[in-house]
């Protein structure tokens, strides 16, 4: 029975395979669990400490913050097999949050002082830090998936991995909805745990599947790579600049961001009015979030593995723009609270079950230095650049609420055109790499 609902959702997966994706899943069900339940308290946190109206300009702020964290984790990839820099930042970003849930009881640096200041020093650095971690962990997360999968299996286990993250991207919001019972450290502590469960399922990952998997084409494909010369740090945006398959990935990555971040302000611009302390809004948020992810967990069990095996990826990158220029027309013509709400859950939704497998599928015909370095410049300086580039769209027009619906609306409907066009070009591409076994890089 079991064997048969695995086959309907996720086709025909060896034993090696559900064990190898299913230690993936559960490894990024604490990853995005512990992120999700970091957003909404991202927020609030934010929101109480310096307030709503500067989010626009952390957004500017974190894209600044990320260019050396780029350089050092590029680094880190020569220094340290790909596996260990789970050992090393994992760790380091569980400590952080633990120190955050201490600094938030402080009298006057946490949230005992209610005068909101864009002088609070914490604020800043809780959002920073809480936006790093996302860019920074997710992109090391696939990276690692990507240098030990082959395209075939991909199509099946990608969306197993899918699955897991939108487990426990519905219960850290969920969580978060108990800010008012709970506090706001205490939730904290919980993220910091999350995070620091991660470095040991990789060693399990990496001694129950990976030793057993050392005459597999991946793994041959990575140990070569690995003796190759060190490269160094700025090797991956040589080849981001170089290599048209690869700009073409940065664009999919990145113009979404631009138009999430749009839509996504909108819509906590508009429930700021509605929800007043930092609890409350909190807990609006984690709402979001369930339903969010929920949508995204339903798509991710019925229809990632079908679609990418049934229609290719050049079909599964280029129905979530359309679906995106839908939805933003929609906002476009309804802009209320509820109206963006549904339509960012939408997008949301698409992105994570959808956009995100079939984006992280585009880098397993490609090098070591591009699934690591190339994609952290994309997943970490080009995501921040997008949301820098969202945000000051939402800073222009934030003293005007109409203004920000209408020309944020019409920004976001004319990038869906180019991505539209980048997504076609990188779909026939990968499916001739594949086709040929040539890689990029």
């Amino acid at each position: 029975m079991f064997r048969k609902i695995v086959r309907f959702l996720w086709g025909d997966l060896t034993t090696k395979e559900m064990k190898k994706f299913g230690i993936l899943a559960i490894t990024f069900f604490f990853i995005i669990g512990s992120y999700w339940l970091l957003r909404p308290l991202k927020d609030g946190i934010f929101k109480s400490i310096v307030g709503i109206e500067y989010q626009p300009l952390a957004k500017i702020v974190s894209l600044f913050i990320i260019i050396p964290l780029v350089l050092l984790y590029s680094k880190l990839v020569d220094i340290f097999k790909k596996h260990k820099l789970f050992y090393v930042f994992f760790p380091v970003y569980g400590a952080i949050f633990l120190l955050m849930a201490v600094l938030l009881m402080h009298p006057t640096i946490g949230l005992a002082n209610t005068v909101a200041s864009p002088l609070r020093i914490f604020g800043w650095f809780s959002y920073v830090v809480i936006e790093s971690m996302g860019s920074l962990m997710v992109a090391l997360f696939w990276s690692f998936v990507a240098s030990s999968t082959d395209a075939t299996s991909a199509k099946k286990g990608f969306a197993i991995i899918i699955s897991g993250a939108q487990t426990g991207s519905i219960l850290g919001p969920t969580i978060a909805r108990y800010s008012e019972t709970t506090g706001l450290p205490l939730l904290l502590v919980f993220a910091a745990c999350g995070v620091l469960v991660v470095p040991f399922l990789i060693k399990i990952f990496m001694t129950k599947v990976v030793e057993k998997e050392q005459d597999s084409i991946a793994f041959q494909r990575e140990q070569k790579e690995e003796k190759k010369p060190k490269t160094g740090i700025i090797e991956g945006l040589r080849l981001l600049l170089t290599k048209p398959y690869l700009l073409g990935i940065f664009a999919i990555a990145t113009f979404y961001e631009v138009i999430g971040t749009i839509m996504d302000y909108q819509m906590k611009v508009l429930a700021a009015k509605k929800y007043t302390n930092p609890e409350n809004f909190t807990a609006f948020l984690g709402f979001f979030g369930q339903c969010a992810n929920v949508l995204a967990l339903l798509l991710a069990l019925l229809g990632t593995s079908y679609l990418m095996r049934r229609f290719g990826l050049t079909f599964c990158l280029l129905i979530f723009p359309i679906a995106v220029g839908t939805v933003v027309g929609y906002v476009y013509i309804n802009p209320m609270l509820w109206t963006v709400f549904a339509s960012v859950i939408v997008v949301k939704g698409l992105s994570y079950a959808l956009n995100n497998p079939a984006k992280e599928m585009m880098y397993i015909p490609t090098t070591k230095d591009v699934k690591f370095k190339t994609k952290s410049w994309i997943d970490m300086f080009g995501a921040r650049s997008a949301k820098a580039t969202g945000a000051s769209v939402n800073n222009i027009f934030k003293a005007n609420i109409s203004e920000l619906m209408l020309y944020g609306t019409l920004i976001a409907l004319g990038l869906v055109g180019i991505w539209i066009i980048a997504a076609m070009f990188v779909g026939k591409t990968f499916n001739k790499l594949t086709k040929e076994g040539k890689i990029i890089g």
